[in-house]
This record gives C-alpha cells, sequence and structure tokens, in this order.
C-alpha cells in the first residue's frame, strides 16, 4: 500500500502480485556494435502473458536512461498481468555507446533502436530460454510504449514515419502508448531540427491503436516554439492514436515514470504517477484484449474521482 496516493486509487485495476526479474538476458546481433542487453519482468506463476516493449529516453541521469531505468512503470505493470522487456539502446550512457560521439548513429542512434525492438520480437523464444519460462510470453499480444526519445522509436514501429525513409511499422505490435512523445517535425526549433532531422516525424500515417500521455505544463522550450501542444500531435494527427490523457500539472516526467525519487523528474508527485500506472495499464489491458472492460472503467472513475488531476479525451467522444 502506498500512503502517499489517494484519488488514483478510485480507478480500478487487477489484484497485485508477485513478479520477478530476469537481468541481464543478453541477445548476440551480427550487425550491433554491443550485444543487446536486456531486463524481463514478468508476473511469478505459469501464465501466459502479453508483453510490453518499453523504450527508454535520454536525460541527464548516468544509469536509468537503459534497462534497469522506468522501474514505477515495469513494476506496476509486471505486477498486473503483464511482460516488460527493457533493451539498453546503444544511445545509453552506461550500457551503450551514448559517451562515444564518433560512434555512427550518434546521439540518438534511432535506427539501432528500431532493431533492437525488431530483434527482441523475432527473439523471443531465446529470451524465453535464457530466463527459463518457456511459452510464457505471448508474441500475438504485443504493445510498445516509450518515454521521450523512447516515443519516437515506439511511433515509428506503429507507424509514423520520417521523410525520405521506408515504413517502420511493425504490423506484431497491436498498441502503443507515447509518454510524453516528440510531436511533429514542423514544431521543432529550426536549429534542433537540423541536428536532429530523425525527430522531423509525421504521424498522419500511424494507424495503430494508441495512448498519447501528456503533461499540460511540459513545455520544452529547448525543442519547440509551441510549449506543451506540441507534445499532443501524435494525438491529433495520427487516426490511431484514439485517446490522449492530459496530466493536470504535469511535466515531462509524468510524476515520476523514470525512476523512484529521481532528482531530475521536474514534477514528482506519486499521485500523478499512480494515474499514469493505472490509466495506461487498464489502456492496454482493453487494447490487447485482456479485459476490454479496463478502459472504460479506468476512463469513468478518472472523471469522477481525479478530474482536478488529469483528463481523458477520446476521438470517439468527438466523433473521430
Amino acid at each position: 500500500m502506498n500512503k502517499y496516493i489517494d484519488l488514483a486509487l478510485r480507478i480500478p485495476v487487477g489484484p497485485g502480485t508477485q513478479a520477478v526479474s530476469y537481468n541481464p538476458v543478453t541477445l548476440a546481433a551480427a550487425n550491433r556494435p554491443l550485444p543487446l542487453e536486456l531486463r524481463l519482468s514478468i508476473p511469478a506463476g505459469d501464465d501466459r502473458v502479453p508483453v510490453i516493449l518499453l523504450s527508454h529516453g535520454g536525460g541527464a541521469s548516468r544509469y536509468l536512461p537503459s534497462k534497469d531505468g522506468y522501474s514505477p512503470l515495469a513494476d506496476f505493470y509486471a505486477s498486473h498481468g503483464f511482460a516488460v522487456i527493457q533493451p539498453t539502446h546503444l544511445s545509453s550512457k552506461i550500457g551503450g555507446l551514448g559517451l562515444d560521439p564518433s560512434a555512427p548513429g550518434h546521439s540518438m542512434f534511432w535506427r539501432s533502436r528500431i532493431d533492437d525492438m525488431r530483434l527482441i520480437l523475432d527473439r523471443l523464444e531465446e529470451i524465453e530460454a535464457q530466463a527459463r519460462i518457456p511459452g510464457r510470453l505471448d508474441g500475438d499480444r504485443v504493445a510498445v510504449m516509450g518515454h521521450s526519445a523512447g516515443a519516437q522509436t515506439a511511433g515509428l514501429l506503429l507507424g509514423a514515419s520520417l521523410p525520405g525513409e521506408p515504413s517502420t511499422l511493425d504490423p506484431r505490435i497491436k498498441a502503443g502508448v507515447l509518454l510524453a512523445p516528440v510531436g511533429n517535425g514542423d514544431g521543432l526549433l529550426p536549429a534542433v531540427l537540423g541536428r536532429y532531422p530523425e525527430l522531423d516525424l509525421d504521424f498522419s500515417s500511424l494507424a495503430t491503436k494508441t495512448l498519447v500521455v501528456c503533461g499540460d505544463q511540459d513545455d520544452s522550450p529547448y525543442l519547440t516554439f509551441r510549449g506543451p501542444a506540441w507534445h499532443t500531435d501524435p494525438y491529433t494527427h495520427a487516426v490511431g492514436a484514439d485517446a490522449l490523457l492530459t496530466l493536470i500539472g504535469g511535466k515531462h516526467f509524468l510524476g515520476g515514470i523514470m525512476g523512484y525519487d529521481l532528482k531530475e523528474t521536474d514534477d514528482e508527485d506519486p499521485e500523478r504517477l499512480a494515474i499514469t500506472q493505472r490509466m495506461t495499464w487498464a489502456y492496454l489491458s482493453s487494447a490487447l484484449g485482456v479485459d476490454e472492460t479496463a478502459w472504460p472503467a479506468a476512463t469513468h472513475a478518472l472523471a469522477e474521482n481525479c478530474a482536478e488531476l488529469a483528463t481523458v479525451t477520446s476521438k470517439e467522444e468527438l466523433g473521430g
């Protein structure tokens, strides 16, 4: 029981169970300069469970932009019925090439990030074998989730596009969650777009079922001139993005998703974090067919009990 949480407890979730973590799980890849290291978190037991691929962002922290971050999310999902697979992308300082500016693809390594996620899906059985959990990862029920730079990775896998680049849509992924995502490229500061052309995203081609999560105070002046509204572009422009969760007072870390008591979290709030956990869990539970009532029940509870903390906008409600 978290004594810091009150209103968010009224958003229904399934009962929590024990979860276990396997770390590291390592996949070698011939075209990757380093083996891909993963953390796998999964409910204890023998059940076959749906999978969340969780792509980390960047930031000032040394360790948490890696497989070892985002414990508040991974712990919650794994104790509530999902397997969570977290790769350490090459952008990581601690386990990648983030400290080597001469490395091809530095600093975002966006192509390598896409390859990492595809490699995981290609080799789920090998991951099961290393963790000694044969048959537990349900490859037919896969979602991708990403935060910040990780949301760029997730967005591309869900169907967003980049000018002059082939589609990176992966049809094995059935749903997604974009956490504090980048917006469309036309909202970037010119200097940023010049340095990071891989951020010139177009979300109009994203048709996979997706939840977008944003803070209404995430103004990101180092990236955009449009303020917090820029982060909602995936919801505005993607036909597949059918819901937007807006955290009132929320900033880029959405209450503390990257790590417990992380110093760089700009809006730490256990209640806000709990809303992020519970609403994203409910969305994916419904989107992947685990419990079709989870998302409607969560949105109703949020509106009834937490309206001063967060809102959900739905294209279905708007006739879209």
